[in-house]
């Protein structure tokens, strides 16, 4: 199968091994044309008979840098338009319903939607100078394009709690520690770890591999599809409160926000 015709994402194959790239310099951060890339990508890639195995990785030093503050500032400054926020459960949907294994390859930080993405990737291996952090919150926003979800099924309620309400940053160390991805190794590692991984698993049984990932995430869909678009429901309401835009627009003046609960 070839791909083509996709404005952010680059595509390399080695065998049975796709590897899938975001590429929006410098940050990689997610906008509508990156969010349809990967949406369609996903698709695709699940009537891709000649992939076995998936690495999903950032190009240049960041994974994906969450949603862009300059951008969202302009954005608010005009009528809102919450087309991007309503798709966000068809992105998630396509990635928990991909056949093949999907490798996270975390070659820089995975904020905001960026981190989401990893974490519905199968597998996260991280350099370990990466940061993940969902600070929705920081910009007044309710994590509903599936952090909510995710987090708390991966490192506990408490814990994940404490992350979503602060919007703190978690190192890659640390994240391989509590659980949140799978490991974090020296940048210069990196690939070597990622490729050694790949290579198992694409040497492996392909029909027992796919219906393992399949019998897996029956269980994370039966969490995630029917609060999805709740979720998302719950973050476009807060996107309409004057504290959303005083939140993007301190962060875009550098100042401190003074919100005022509305």
């Amino acid at each position: 199968m070839k791909y083509e015709n996709y404005e952010m994402l680059t595509f390399e194959r080695a065998g049975r091994v796709l590897r899938v790239s975001i590429d929006n310099p410098p940050r990689n951060t997610m906008v509508g044309a990156l969010h349809h890339d990967l949406h369609r990508a996903f698709v695709e890639i699940n009537r891709d008979e000649e992939t076995s195995v998936v690495v999903l990785t950032g190009k240049g030093e960041a994974f994906c840098g969450g949603i862009d503050i300059p951008a969202l500032a302009r954005r608010l400054e005009q009528p809102q338009d919450f087309s991007l926020i309503a798709s966000a459960p068809e992105l998630l949907h396509a990635l928990i319903d991909l056949r093949q294994p999907i490798i996270a390859r975390l070659n820089g930080d995975a904020i905001g939607v960026g981190a989401t993405i990893a974490l519905y990737c199968d597998i996260i291996i991280a350099a370990d100078h990466a940061v993940i952090a969902d600070p929705h919150v920081r910009t007044g926003l309710v994590a509903g394009d599936g952090g909510a979800l995710l987090w708390p099924l991966v490192i506990g309620f408490a814990r994940a709690k404490e992350y979503l309400l602060t919007g703190n940053p978690i190192s890659a160390p640390d994240a391989a520690a509590m659980g949140l991805i799978n490991r974090a190794v020296p940048a210069d590692q990196l690939d070597e770890a990622v490729d050694a991984l790949v290579t198992q698993i694409a040497e492996g049984p392909p029909m027992a591999v796919r219906l393992t990932k399949q019998a897996v995430n029956m269980l994370l869909k039966q969490w995630a599809v029917p609060y999805a678009t709740a979720h998302i429901g719950l973050e476009t309401f807060s996107k309409a409160h004057a504290d959303h835009k005083e939140a993007v627009f301190a962060l875009r003046d550098n100042r401190p926000p003074k919100f005022t609960g509305r």
